[in-house]
């Protein structure tokens, strides 16, 4: 008789015990950027909707900004490092793609023997991991997980380039996901495009190229989709959203997608993050960061039905609807 394999089973259901984020101390405004490149206040405003957003100093990196949200995160959830046994760290500008940023993080904190992985969909990220560590922990394979979606996009955005420069920041948002009685995780909605592969990538190796008419077309026409399809998944009705998170790309398409929502049933009162006005556009880190700071605003409270959908190079797409923490 063949050997029969054992298979590990989780819990039925996941939710997210706390969230974090951190910004680096430098705030870099419209009127800053016009002193280095042909710009100003209203053409970025009007534009992309960025007031301001913060810039990391050239000593401070990726990981530091992973573990000071990954820490916030563990606070805000009453846990220690050692209640988590897996880390994941959502990014696209880790500066070389060995030795990964998960296992370096994960150290710092004081997680120690941690099953740690990159996760690069880029701003989709933060879903991506979020929809990953669900799973793990339904399957049994992790107990609690620490997902941390950072970027520190300055090292890689031409600091002349009008067309990204404007937009791109550092900063880094985290969620520890764990085990549940009732379901606090919907199901992910995901995807990707391939053959738009050519509409935002490393040009040269070195900087980030983005043909921002054509993105902005395909986020406007098919993010919204993807999201109702995510709260289909999770059993729900676009009336019973109370908060929506894109990935803050852009001001524009934001509002783009809070519309088709809105027309496909959305409640007029839907809460809606604006918080690339004073982040910029952080690619995986942009989700949970928003999240935390609406949630430490009070714009959003414990027990909100979130709707939360990242989109970017790849181009990839992934979303889900959570309970808010």
């Amino acid at each position: 008789m063949s050997p029969v394999l054992r298979q590990k089973q989780g819990p039925a259901a996941t939710r997210i015990l706390g969230v974090g984020s951190y910004q680096p101390d430098r705030v870099v405004t419209n009127d800053d950027l016009s002193q280095i490149m042909e710009t100003n206040d209203q053409w970025i405003r009007e534009r992309v909707g960025i007031i301001e957003r913060r810039f990391a100093e050239k000593d401070e990196l990726l990981v530091d900004m992973a573990v000071k949200a990954g820490n916030a995160a563990l606070t805000d959830a009453g846990l220690q490092p050692s209640d988590v046994d897996t880390v994941i760290v959502p990014n696209c500008t880790m500066p070389a793609p060995i030795p990964n940023a998960a296992g370096q993080v994960a150290d710092r904190i004081g997680v120690k023997a941690a099953g740690a992985f990159d996760l690069n969909a880029a701003c989709a990220g933060f879903c991506y991991g979020l929809g990953v560590a669900s799973d793990l922990i339904r399957a049994g394979s992790a107990g609690k997980v620490l997902v941390i979606g950072a970027e520190k996009l300055t090292d890689v955005v031409d600091p002349v380039d009008r067309a990204n420069a404007i937009i791109f920041a550092d900063g880094a948002g985290a969620a520890v996901v764990g085990p549940s009685d009732e379901p606090g995780i919907g199901p992910v909605s995901w995807g990707s495009a391939g053959d738009l592969v050519d509409t935002i990538y490393m040009r040269d190796h070195k900087y980030i190229y983005q043909e921002g008419q054509s993105v902005f077309r395909w986020a406007t026409t098919q993010i919204a989709p993807i999201a109702l399809k995510a709260v289909e998944l999770a059993g729900l009705e676009p009336s019973d959203i109370d908060v929506l998170i894109p990935h803050q790309a852009n001001l524009r398409i934001v509002d783009a997608i809070a519309k088709r929502l809105k027309a496909k049933g959305a409640r007029e009162d839907l809460v809606v993050a604006d918080d690339i006005k004073f982040s910029g556009n952080t690619s995986s880190a942009s989700i949970p960061m928003a999240l935390d700071h609406m949630r430490k605003a009070g714009t959003v409270k414990t027990g909100d039905v979130v709707l939360m959908v990242g989109f970017g190079a790849g181009l990839s797409y992934a979303g889900q609807v959570v309970i808010c923490p």
